[in-house]
């Protein structure tokens, strides 16, 4: 067969027709001419014969016969050949013209097309698409082996692979592999290989396919998706699926990791009910009729918050979220989403209390706070109010020129426009106000900028100098009462954990001993092995909530500290603390003489705890020394020194310093802290043994 028609099953046919027509033509004009020929002769020398008596007229009837019946025979064998070879040159030309299509549809295939000889594996053959693929010309191609296209190492496997392929010739094959280019570079390659004759020889038509481009954007979707996976993982959210007529649901992963169980091995339909544990009953009746509005078959959307309970017994705060919609196979379904929002709940709580606290603190700061938009007060404080003498919010609204005097009103606007950097000092000016009724007062201004409501504003805080003393005098009052307000806040709150420790372990913690005793008492029964497995998982449940109510109640008052005192507490404290860290904890408590009143321990304790947690927490310090000593003249002393990063002091502080700070000057006692960016911590409490004790210089230590 020809190589130009590869690939076309339909010239090889016709050529197999137009041999047999030919040797059967063949056959058929020997045999007629023979019998032609036997009967001419035959019938022919008769009639001579007959006709002719003398011998010299009958050779010349003979010659004259043989003549004829050459030119005769000539004639007939013109006939009879003569469609036969119109059919042969016809059968020719359309071989040719298909040979010239596929000798076009190979060169012209846009993908790569190799041929190669299975015997010697020599390239025989290579269309313009393989040439360029390769980076190879076909004269280069030609005579080289196909290995030549596979990478160093994969010799033998490809050698294994044609050796197949010689034992079973007709065989067809798909297979992938890394094919090398000419400069060396690999592409990943889709192989197709069929068996073809070139000159009468076993060959291989291989059809290449890139799928280098495919392999890289599926690797880089399964990039993707892990990294979705991760987003999900990071942002605690997972993705579920509910068949509205069953009421089962799918859920991913994710949603069984959030919930403290392990994922199935296999897609796995739940009841919804079952895996969505509600944290009391009115988030149960809530789910109740969520899950009967989903499976209503109506238009579905939720978007709310679960208080749910984990495998585990802790409780979290989830967002569901659920529309309708459909599956792959265009099924209805409620596909949704369940995000553990626990941590960003408390955060908006803390955010809350704190922004409770600024305002407070805002309140009763001895200072007018006012806040200006357009020169028009968009906010002030109470003490703002009674200031400017206005009554209610009568002082909202109210133009800046009605707050202050005309003679300085162009440098408080002046200071509004360019006011002074956040960080920079000394820059309050001295002007006059006026009040409500006219009365005209100095007062020290600072400026600044802030965002209120959503938008930029100046603020302008006012701080009345017409009468310093009094100012002095009423600042001290309010510190002195700020002081007492908090010391009477940090009794209560420890009241309150005391008296929520008692009730903890005294009424729950009995009850589920009695829970427990029930349960073992029902182990004696004579019973199935179910019962007792059921009874057995009542018996552990009992055991680990007991625990978990008694460290509770550690937690929220430590019971060394009422029983052995300061110096246990703190041991204790300091070594659940850094029992399971790495950091070094360097602990001298050494006793002390007296025992302090429980206002004193409660506030050296707390200290301690908050300075040791955000050693931990915060510092990132190898090491921490912890020492508690008495130092005479009825004082005591605690020092809680890190290694850790340490921080700015002139920063903004947390809130845990603040409380820190008032926790000790509300018992009569000095806290100093002492840090620097890189150079660690320390933090200094002096303390009176008696609560109401005159404070007095700390000791140098």
């Amino acid at each position: 067969m020809p190589l130009d028609s590869i690939g076309d099953s339909s010239p090889p046919v016709r050529t197999a027709r137009l041999a047999s027509a030919l040797r059967r033509e063949r056959r058929r004009v020997v045999l007629g001419y023979l019998l032609l020929a036997v009967a001419w002769i035959a019938s022919s020398d008769a009639a001579v014969f007959a006709m002719v008596g003398n011998t010299p007229q009958a050779a010349l009837w003979q010659s004259g016969k043989g003549i004829f019946f050459v030119f005769a025979s000539a004639a007939v064998l013109y006939l009879v050949l003569r469609p036969l070879g119109r059919h042969l040159l016809q059968a020719n030309a359309r071989l040719a013209a298909s040979e010239a299509r596929h000798r076009q549809a190979f060169t012209g295939n846009p993908g790569p097309i190799l041929i190669y000889d299975l015997q010697t594996t020599e390239i025989r053959d290579a269309n313009p698409a393989a040439c360029q693929l390769f980076g190879w010309s076909r004269e280069e191609l030609l005579q080289q082996p196909i290995s030549l296209l596979w990478p160093a190492g994969a010799e033998a496997q490809l050698a294994a692979r044609i050796e197949q392929l010689r034992q079973h010739p007709a065989e067809s094959c798909v297979l992938r592999s890394a094919l090398q280019l000419r400069d060396g570079s690999m592409r990943q390659m889709e192989v197709r290989s069929n068996a073809i004759e070139v000159d009468g020889r076993p060959a291989r038509l291989l059809i290449v396919i890139d799928r280098t481009a495919e392999d890289e954007a599926l690797l880089r979707r399964d990039q993707a998706l892990q990294r979705v996976d991760e987003a999900h993982e990071l942002a605690r959210i997972g993705a579920w699926q509910l068949d509205p007529a069953t009421g089962l649901a799918h859920f991913s992963p994710q949603i069984y990791q959030l919930l403290g169980r392990r994922p199935p091995q296999v897609r796995t339909w739940h009841p919804f009910e079952d895996l969505l544990v509600p944290a009391d009953p009115a988030t149960a009746g809530m789910a109740a009729q969520l899950l009967a509005g989903m499976r209503s078959g109506g238009p579905v959307h939720v978007d709310v918050l679960l208080p749910l309970l984990g495998m585990d017994g802790r409780p979290l705060m989830a967002h569901l979220r659920a529309e309708h919609g459909l599956d792959e196979g265009g099924q209805p379904r409620v596909v949704g989403t369940l995000q553990d929002v626990t941590e960003r709940e408390q955060s908006r709580r803390l955010l809350r209390e704190r922004e409770e606290q600024f305002r407070e603190l805002v309140r009763v700061l001895p200072d007018g706070v006012i806040i200006l938009s357009d020169d028009h007060v968009l906010y002030a404080n109470a003490f703002a109010v009674r200031l400017f003498g206005y009554q209610g919010h009568a002082l909202l609204g109210e133009p800046l020129h009605a707050l202050v005097c005309h003679a300085g009103l162009e440098g408080v606007r002046a200071q509004l426009r360019d006011p002074p950097p956040p960080a920079s000092t000394g820059h309050a000016i001295v002007t006059g106000m006026q009040r409500a009724d006219g009365e005209q007062f100095q007062a020290g201004l600072a400026v600044g900028e802030v965002r209120y409501g959503g938008r930029d504003c100046h603020l302008l805080i006012v701080h009345d100098l017409s009468g310093a003393e009094r100012t002095r005098a009423a600042l001290e009052n309010s510190n002195r009462e700020l002081q007492a307000m908090a010391g009477r806040l940090f009794s209560l709150q420890e009241d309150e954990r005391r008296a929520i420790s008692r009730d903890l372990h005294d009424d729950i913690g009995q009850a589920i001993t009695a829970i427990k005793l029930s349960a073992w008492a029902a182990l004696d029964e004579a019973d199935h092995a179910r019962r007792n497995e059921d009874l057995e998982q009542i018996v552990g449940l009992a055991d680990s909530t007991v625990a978990k109510l008694r460290d509770l109640s550690t937690l929220l008052r430590p019971p060394q500290l009422d029983a052995l005192g300061l110096e246990a507490a703190l041991r204790w404290q300091a070594g659940v603390l850094f029992r399971a860290s790495q950091t070094e904890l360097l602990a001298d408590i050494q006793p002390l003489p007296q025992r302090p009143d429980n206002d004193i321990e409660q506030a050296c304790f707390r200290i301690a705890q908050e300075s040791l947690t955000n050693a931990l927490r915060h510092a990132h310090a190898s090491q921490v020394s912890l020492h508690l000593r008495d130092i005479g003249q009825g004082r005591l002393h605690l020092q809680v020194r890190d290694d850790g990063e340490g921080f700015d002091p002139m920063g903004p502080r947390g809130l845990g310093l603040i409380v820190m700070r008032e926790r000790a000057q509300s018992v009569g006692g000095q806290l100093h802290i002492e840090s620097a960016p890189g150079e660690g911590t320390l933090v200094d409490l002096h303390l009176p043994y008696r609560a109401g004790a005159s404070p007095a210089e700390p000791v140098e230590t």
